[in-house]
């Protein structure tokens, strides 16, 4: 590895991204033949191209990587970076957005033609004041979550891996007390990596153990929740609602028993868009680089051991 790395961007246009190699010191080359670096740039279309050889390092413009690991692409004969809490600000807004919509019932006056679902809103909106958050994933869209919640009144209680405890949150779980997690929630938000582990974390059981009023928000993976265990839930007011930026199928097709819901808001997968992905990875990727050619852990390197 040379102390300047020849780098391809590609295969979309990033040029704040491309500016801050150049900064950082890297040669900016033509082709992925050429480069010892790739910076793999999320573009509509475009699917992970073969490797040559001498590429040592991968850069990857998602947060969640499973899609790359499941298709075998992520090895350990490279190093590799994705963009793990580079969008951990924006996915935690919309987060919040997606629980207070639901917990101020906005579904049901959007939907709503005329002034008469008043009496019925008025009776059944809540308010974040006082409320117990499970933030289920303790990383940087989850410290976001809880540093979003304090100035609403509402307490966080992070379940991560070990539950370490940490001054982000104001209370901490390891996930094996997963479901005394959920008991003790008033609402849930679930922001955990797609790992084995996590596949169909949200299940059957998990949400009988949620309190009855309680919003399920979910800003990771559609796969994390079970969908028919969800639509169950729903189906028997087992839970009061969920907001989903993510589904299980994706994109969640016309007539799926989700949509239409008064206490369901859907979005694209947008908590975090792709027009906004260029400018905050770029000084994520200066600094993997910077460590990368000092001999250093990167920011945000890939564990493949782990999966994430």
């Amino acid at each position: 590895m040379t102390a300047h790395m020849k780098i391809f961007v590609g295969f979309g246009d990033y040029p704040a991204t491309t500016e801050a190699l150049r900064e950082a010191g890297a040669q900016i080359v033509d082709s992925l033949e050429e480069a010892e670096g790739f910076v793999f740039t999320q573009t509509p279309g475009i699917d992970f191209p073969a490797l040559p050889d001498h590429i040592s390092w991968v850069q990857l413009p998602n947060a969640g990587i499973n899609a790359y690991f499941k298709a075998g692409l992520i090895t350990a004969d490279r190093r590799w970076s994705n963009a793990s809490g580079v969008y951990g600000q924006q996915v935690a807004e919309a987060a919040l957005g997606l629980l207070l919509g639901l917990i101020h019932m906005h579904p049901t006056m959007v939907r709503a033609d005329s002034w008469s679902p008043q009496p019925d809103v008025d009776r059944r909106t809540t308010w974040l004041a006082g409320q117990t958050v499970a933030i289920i994933g303790a990383g940087g869209i989850g410290k976001h979550v809880a540093a979003m919640l304090r100035p609403f009144g509402a307490s966080s209680l992070a379940v991560s891996r070990t539950g370490a405890p940490s001054p982000e949150f104001d209370e901490a779980m390891p996930i094996s007390m997963l479901f005394d997690a959920l008991r003790h929630a008033d609402h849930v938000i679930v922001c955990v990596p797609l790992t084995d582990d996590t596949h169909h974390l949200i299940s059957t059981d998990a949400l009988k153990a949620m309190k009855p009023g309680a919003m399920l928000i979910n800003v990771a993976r559609g796969e994390v929740v079970d969908t028919d265990a969800l639509v169950t839930a729903l189906d028997s007011n087992r839970i009061a609602g969920a907001g989903l930026d993510v589904t299980f199928p994706e994109p969640l097709p016309d007539g799926h028993p989700l949509w239409g819901r008064p206490n369901v808001i859907i979005t694209p997968h947008v908590a975090n868009t792709v027009s906004s992905v260029d400018r905050m990875l770029a000084p994520v990727v200066a600094k993997n680089y910077r460590r990368l050619i000092n001999g250093e852990r990167m920011l945000t390197e890939v564990d493949v051991t782990k999966g994430y």
